[in-house]
């Protein structure tokens, strides 16, 4: 159905027809001018994400609903972050004329399904046409006691640095689907070219031996099956918020967070310039998934750069003190990986044959669509 059809208060009805709210600071969510939060004992967190299509996405291989979920789970991952628990979302959208009213149904059935998982409120948004493709914008509303929020400006002389999950995955899975679509489209290029050389030779018998083989090239699926871990990071990740309760179970607050969306790097060295430490973390300890350095290999890739710099793991740094040690042994998915140090000693990488190099940010830059 055509959106134009429906008009935007039809388009938000319909997507937002059947939202329960699940969380007592939602006092109304959508219907209204505004919707209203009630947060009487609480510190309230609040983080927003821009999505551009081209830039942060890329529709020839991201689905819409995958496209919601990952837009979700970026937000929320911020507010985890932060050891705060999230609690509303609000959501514009801006479309081109490509775009049904089913594509967007889509697109929300992703977002609720991110929702749900972690019991967060739809409350509202805004819809409006776009010239320029598919822009996304939510924000995400959480809270957290005042002595429970974590910053980034906590760290300490001897903390022990400490990460969740395994780093690289995701960015082994966009360089795997950037390469496959260079090479669909590299086979459609080559079909053009050859229909139209046989179009202007005016031979017929190759022009219609093309056309029978048109559906196979278009229809063309690349084979991922054993990387399937990579292509779920980089298209489905998940926000930690599972970190902060194993934290919380084990009596464990660290002392400074952060969400890796930008690249291990980037975020230990704004950890460092805003505790005014440095660091020290060791090459052999980080943690890489089996298909992630095997894909690394493959496309000729240092594996160690693509962990440290990859982006978009949505995994958390933290730092914790040097006491809670035996705490962080029992607890599975977490990975110690170095130590806070003094500020003038700087932020260094230590590799397997114990050689120091300067860790540099060369993460994803948002404002420039490029490494640093």
């Amino acid at each position: 159905m055509e959106i134009s059809k429906l008009g935007e208060f039809g388009l938000i009805k319909r997507l937002t027809k059947d939202i329960a709210i699940k969380n007592e600071s939602t006092v109304y969510g959508v219907g209204d001018d505004c919707a209203v939060m009630h947060y009487p004992d609480k510190e309230v967190l609040m983080t927003t994400d821009m999505l551009m299509e081209g830039i942060h996405f890329d529709l020839t291989y991201m689905d819409l609903e995958h496209l919601g979920y990952k837009s979700a789970m970026v937000n929320l991952s911020d507010i985890f972050a932060m050891n705060g628990t999230p609690r509303q979302l609000v959501v514009s959208l801006a479309v081109d004329k490509r775009f049904k009213v089913e594509d967007v149904e889509a697109f929300y059935r992703g977002l609720r399904a991110a929702c749900d998982k972690w019991n967060v409120d739809i409350v509202g948004g805004d819809t409006t046409s776009s010239y320029t493709g598919l822009a996304i914008s939510i924000t995400c509303i959480g809270d957290a006691s005042k002595d429970e929020i974590i910053y980034r400006n906590g760290a300490k002389e001897t903390d022990i640095i400490c990460v969740s999950g395994d780093l690289g995955a995701s960015y082994m899975g966009l360089q795997l689907l950037e390469r496959e679509k260079s090479v669909y489209y590299g086979q459609i290029n080559d079909f053009n070219k050859k229909l139209k050389e046989a179009k202007i030779a005016d031979d017929k018998n190759k022009v219609a031996a093309l056309e029978a083989k048109r559906k196979e090239v278009f229809d063309f699926q690349p084979d991922f099956s054993g990387k399937e871990y990579l292509l779920q990071r980089q298209i489905q990740p998940e926000a930690r918020g599972d970190i902060n309760q194993k934290l919380k179970e084990a009596g464990i607050r660290p002392t400074s967070m952060m969400d890796i969306s930008d690249g291990l790097s980037s975020e230990l060295l704004h950890i460092c310039s805003q505790s005014h430490c440095g660091c020290r973390i060791y090459e052999k300890n980080l943690p890489i998934d089996y298909q992630t350095a095997v894909m690394a290999e493959e496309l000729n890739m240092n594996v160690t750069t693509c962990a440290l710099n990859g982006g978009e793991d949505y995994e958390l740094v933290f730092t914790v003190p040097i006491g809670d040690h035996e705490k962080l042994e029992g607890i599975e998915g977490i990975r110690q990986i170095g130590y806070i140090t003094k500020e003038n000693l700087g932020a260094m990488l230590i590799t397997r044959d114990d050689k120091e190099f300067e860790l540099k940010a060369q993460g994803w830059n948002p404002l420039f669509d490029q490494k640093d």
